[in-house]
């Protein structure tokens, strides 16, 4: 790809990324996003994403495959697969992206998402390895036993990890003061998501239909 293309896909993506985070992926309008990145062309965007969906998938590819990396290096350097192990390999690299205006930017996008976390079981070839392979793990932990409720823990622990790193984002960019330090919040988010899955088990089991 050309240099002036390649520089103008980046700036897209990044004023994307700062509209999708401020305003709300669904709120904003692809002329936003090309005015924003100062191009003269209307259809800029739509000539290298084919759509708003695009440009997002792009955001959250450019953010989504290093992260799962870094997970997996995580994960292997702790050589534990109990359960706060686990979830420690799936958040420390989250948190390292606020440390970044274009990482809190990225939580706050997935945030908008969270329609969509329930699918990560039903097409795994659209959730990177190492964080498939840590949630299926989490899955079959006890107590529970029932399909349908360990599926409802992991859906749980996603929506708690996600909105809980996003509202820190939100707080870091507002300037905000922060309740605990970096290692105090990661410490508590993994106790706090260990117990959504090992919570004692007190519902009626049931089967998924």
């Amino acid at each position: 790809m050309p240099r002036d293309a390649t520089e103008t896909r980046s700036r897209l993506i990044a004023e994307a990324e700062r509209l999708f985070a401020d305003q709300g992926i669904w709120r904003v309008r692809v002329q936003d996003i090309v005015a924003a990145a100062g191009q003269r062309n209307s259809s800029a965007l739509t000539y290298h994403f084919g759509s708003r969906r695009g440009v997002l998938d792009a955001i959250l590819a450019d953010h989504g495959e290093p992260i799962d990396r870094e997970r997996g290096e995580v994960w292997t350097a702790l050589d534990d697969n109990r359960t706060p192990a686990l979830i420690e390999a799936l958040i420390r690299p989250l948190i390292r992206r606020l440390s970044t205006p274009s990482g809190r930017c990225y939580l706050r996008i997935v945030a908008q998402l969270s329609a969509e976390f329930g699918r990560w079981n039903l097409d795994p070839t659209h959730v990177p390895a190492h964080l498939d392979t840590i949630l299926r793990r989490l899955r079959d932990r006890p107590p529970v036993e029932s399909p349908a409720q360990q599926d409802e823990r992991v859906l749980g622990m996603i929506q708690l990890m996600i909105s809980s790193l996003a509202e820190r984002a939100r707080c870091i960019e507002a300037g905000e003061p922060l309740a605990t330090t970096e290692d105090v919040y990661q410490a508590n988010l993994v106790d706090m998501l260990a117990g959504v899955i090992e919570a004692p088990a007190r519902a009626l089991a049931v089967t998924r239909p």
